[in-house]
């Protein structure tokens, strides 16, 4: 795994410990799990811990992420060795339901935990030689959290809702979930991929930037929500415009922007809107009839700057849904669990790190002329010299190392079992603040 893709691994998991709440950093989260694993190994009464404690086991999570990428050829041969692996287990009789009575986590003692050491031991999260205390030691707690990495939760080692949910999706409903994504794998791979590519893999919510068949960049990303999903799409990136305009739907205009500038005549004015005739002429705000039965038909389009609904970045390529890559000013929802808060259009943390690899063989275009640019507010589209292929793809199962086998939520239902979406029917819709590609200012 690069420098790169380690920080960026390390940074979800810190952001994400808390899920719903406001990102801490990954220092101080190491520290607190640490100093949590300390006092257990220090404690003058630990309970039945037999010979299972590590305090290495719980210090280092087995890595699951690879350089591989989610559309390299080689993962084609690892998710056929998933599915045998997993009829295996489906013909020795799948693996027992985890349902604890006690919270669950580094230094509990419960019965529960042989049902889980069992659990996580059939699918190699956890070595056999573990054994079957009761006891929750460092090596479970090394397990959970390599399990919850595969399964794109938090990794803070704790059996929570949505940990104990994906423990409990059963082994045949997983091997039918390979099963779909195998097809789906296969049907890719007719497609011809460019030396450099960019592939926004939508139930697990992150981008790849792509180069030599090698992973050069992870980013979390944001996807569209279930009302209104992001589309699998190929093409090619025509061009990045720093400091976009954002132009406001129609859609948006009539059922969001005109009543609120019947409660607030400044509205426009606060959020720097601007509205725009046919002839390109700005019409002045005050001059308009806002509480006539239609809207009126002006272009609604807001400047460039930090409260812009794009913020700092656009990537651009043809697309027959309109749909563009971006940044965004709301950087908070990046450390949410579910990213489905979209219209369709993909939101990129860290984009400014993807720009600069999308430009790096465009010349004149460093790191420091991008953020000086930006920093102007003036909007600057910028055509790239060479050719970078777009794949947006929904694969929710998959193997890019071997023996490690990822599962991600079915947000879109396509997988054909409701059981699959179980962690997304919890209140993604009911989700605020997101009405089109994105946000609407306030």
């Amino acid at each position: 795994m690069s420098k790169k893709s380690g920080n960026v691994a390390l940074s979800r998991r810190a952001l994400l410990r808390g899920v719903g709440a406001a990102g801490v950093a990954a220092v101080a989260g190491q520290a607190v799990a640490q100093t949590a694993i300390d006092e257990v190994i220090t404690a003058p009464r630990r309970g039945n811990w037999d010979d299972q404690f590590d305090a290495q086991a719980s210090r280092t999570t087995v890595a699951v992420v690879s350089n591989t990428p989610m559309l390299s050829p080689t993962n084609l041969f690892n998710i056929q060795q998933a599915i045998a692996d997993y009829q295996a287990i489906v013909a020795n009789g799948g693996w027992p339901q985890v349902n604890p009575t006690v919270k669950l986590k580094l230094g509990a003692v419960d019965p529960s935990v042989q049902q889980l050491r069992q659990r996580l031991m059939i699918t190699g999260d956890l070595d056999r030689s573990a054994g079957m205390s009761n006891a929750f030691d460092t090596y479970v707690d090394g397990a959970v959290k390599r399990f919850q990495a595969r399964h794109g939760l938090p990794e803070d080692g704790v059996l929570g809702e949505f940990t104990i949910k994906a423990l409990n999706v059963s082994a045949d409903t997983r091997l039918m979930q390979l099963n779909v994504n195998m097809q789906r794998f296969q049907e890719m791979m007719g497609k011809q991929l460019e030396n450099r590519y960019i592939v926004v893999n939508i139930p697990a919510a992150y981008v790849e930037a792509v180069e030599g068949d090698r992973v050069a960049l992870r980013n979390t990303a944001i996807v569209g929500r279930i009302s209104r999903p992001s589309p699998t799409l190929d093409s090619k990136v025509s061009d990045v415009i720093l400091n976009p305009y954002w132009t406001s739907p129609r859609s948006i205009v009539e059922k969001d922007i005109v009543p609120m500038m019947r409660k607030d005549p400044t509205y426009l004015t606060r959020n720097s809107i601007r509205l725009i005739d046919g002839n390109g002429q700005e019409v002045a705000p005050e001059t308009i009839d806002w509480f006539a039965p239609k809207a009126p038909n002006l272009m609604f389009r807001q400047d460039p700057g930090k409260i812009n609904a794009m913020s700092s970045t656009k990537i651009n390529f043809p697309s027959p849904d309109g749909v563009y890559m971006h940044d965004t000013p709301t950087q908070g929802l990046f450390n949410k669990l579910m990213r489905f808060e979209s219209s369709g259009c993909v939101r990129v943390q860290n984009v400014r790190d993807l720009v600069v690899w999308l430009l790096k063989n465009t010349p004149g275009w460093s790191r420091q002329e991008i953020e000086r640019v930006i920093a102007t507010r003036v909007n600057t589209p910028i055509p790239l010299t060479d050719e970078i292929g777009v794949h947006w793809v929904y694969i929710s199962a998959w193997s890019a190392k071997d023996k490690v086998v990822q599962f991600r939520d079915d947000i879109y239902e396509l997988d054909g079992n409701a059981q699959l979406a179980l962690q997304t029917n919890i209140g993604v819709e009911q989700v605020g603040g997101s009405v089109d590609d994105d946000i609407l200012p306030q």
